[in-house]
């Protein structure tokens, strides 16, 4: 079957008021770009003209510029979810001007076909590669595009993208599970393991056009290590030898799942530097730049992903090398690279970062001083929860020290002490494990705040009322409080606020 050529504008203009779009992608990674751009222009002319457009977005999770922020800017997304990063639509959502949900990515298409979250009318796509029978081949990522082209009432979209090398055709393993009470085991008993089919196969009716265009991801290019992030990372690989040496970990090691940014990239550095680490395996939801030069060097032995969240170099860099990745390297969908089941059988060993962490173990993942998103939970809950070992990172202050990231209780709470077992800053590493809250509170301020917030930290606790876990209602959030009128958590007053 030939499909149709269309334009980027020709198929924006299909999508209509009200309708529900979900891409392909996962991170800008993979994610279609060129229709949802044309989209934001056909929103800012019905505004102009006074006539309402606003869409929802189902993604596998955050977009780039083309997508969440041109539509953020246009007043064009009403409704969207699951995780994001940009920070224009964070904006608009602080804003109280898009209706955002933010679910974990594990739950994402299932929550789709479960009808949660109303119709999906149009899927759009990113391929590499587009066959007559409708077998197609997706690029960077895997995300949710199996279960949006399925549910698609509407239409698909395809954007075959130049950019993308149909060198790479064989790195996906597309696989869609049943639904329940049908659902059956997810049969991956390795990280490299594959289950499912190197394309998507798609109903060729369904295909309302092929949009053709030559565009990059749009990577985030992380700052470097510094010596904050180098230590941290330190203390995670010197942590993780010493249970090795205990017999906690299997000398053969366990797989390694680590979230995005400068610290995870720095974190796994360190764990593939440190020569007493052995060579391990990755099963994690994105893949950043220092696990593809792991793979270089034979630290890495395989890599299960859903994105390739790397700079565009890089990312050129394996679709020139495919035959070194193509038998070490496997992106899934979302559901199954951030299936619990799969997590917790595999024995992942997961480490993500947290903007906030409090006496007991609770971590803040997502919001600012307890009501401004900074970005989604994403899949840190799908791994942490389900983890053989749970592991926060984060510095131990934040603007120039004016913010301790270890605080008496988190103004907003994603990850709860039941599933944290590692707090790890520049300044050491709380062993929560078989801990009661008492010592988790003693373990967490003596080896992870930073000196200058020590004595603050130790005042509250004095002062918390007693009993299984130690507050003081009136003064949990005086550090929190003190910064939103003083701008420094320093000068925090704990006398003024115990009633």
């Amino acid at each position: 079957m030939a499909f149709t050529r269309i334009t980027a504008a020709e198929a924006a203009a299909l999508v209509k008021n009200g309708d529900n779009i979900a891409l392909s992608g996962f991170t800008p990674a993979g994610t279609a770009k060129a229709v949802t751009a044309e989209i934001a222009k056909i929103a800012h002319a019905e505004h102009e003209a006074g006539r309402p457009y606003q869409i929802g977005i189902f993604t596998g999770a955050s977009t780039g510029q083309s997508c969440d922020g041109v539509l953020s800017d246009e007043n064009a997304i009403r409704y969207r979810a699951p995780y994001t990063t940009n920070a224009t639509f964070r904006k608009h959502v602080n804003a109280g001007e898009i209706a955002y949900n933010d679910i974990h990515l594990s739950q994402m298409a299932q929550e789709l076909r479960y009808g949660f979250m109303g119709d999906v009318d149009w899927a759009i796509l990113e391929v590499c590669a587009i066959e007559p029978d409708g077998k197609v081949y997706l690029t960077a990522a895997g995300g949710i595009a199996p279960t949006a082209a399925r549910l698609a009432k509407k239409g698909i979209i395809l954007e075959l993208n130049a950019f993308h090398s149909p060198k790479s055709i064989g790195l996906h393993d597309v696989y869609e599970p049943l639904d329940p009470p049908q659902r059956k085991v997810i049969p991956i008993e390795h990280p490299g393991d594959r289950i499912g089919t190197p394309y998507l196969q798609i109903d060729p009716s369904k295909v309302v056009g092929v949009v053709e265009c030559n565009l990059p991801d749009e990577a985030r290019d992380f700052k470097g290590a510094d010596p904050i992030t180098d230590k941290i990372g330190e203390n995670v690989a010197d942590f993780l030898m010493a249970d090795v040496r205990r017999g906690i970990i299997p000398k053969t090691f366990l797989p390694f799942q680590s979230g995005v940014g400068t610290t995870a990239n720095a974190i796994l550095g360190a764990l593939g530097n440190n020569p007493e680490v052995p060579a391990f395996n990755i099963y994690t939801e994105v893949l950043q730049n220092a696990v593809v030069d792991l793979m270089r060097k034979g630290r890495v032995l395989s890599a299960s992903t859903c994105s390739l969240t790397v700079t565009n170099d890089v990312l050129q860099g394996i679709y020139n090398d495919i035959d070194l990745f193509k038998n070490k390297l496997v992106i899934r969908q979302s559901e199954i690279s951030n299936s619990p089941e799969v997590i917790r059988r595999l024995g992942v060993i997961a480490i993500n970062t947290a903007i906030e962490v409090d006496l007991y173990g609770h971590a803040n993942s997502t919001q600012i001083c307890g009501g401004k998103m900074m970005n989604g939970i994403g899949g840190s809950g799908d791994f942490e929860r389900n983890a053989y070992i749970s592991i926060f990172t984060c510095p131990s202050v934040a603007k120039g020290g004016m913010i301790s990231s270890i605080v008496p209780f988190c103004s907003h709470i994603d990850h709860t002490e039941h599933d944290v077992n590692i707090i790890v800053t520049e300044q050491g590493v709380a062993d929560l494990r078989g801990k009661s809250t008492r010592e988790r509170a003693q373990a967490i301020i003596e080896n992870c705040a930073h000196p200058d917030y020590k004595q603050l930290l130790w005042d509250y606790l004095k002062i918390a009322d007693k009993g299984h876990t130690a507050h003081k209602l009136s003064a949990a959030f005086a550090m929190h409080d003190t910064f939103l009128r003083e701008g420094d958590m320093h000068l925090t007053n704990l006398a003024s606020y115990v009633k």
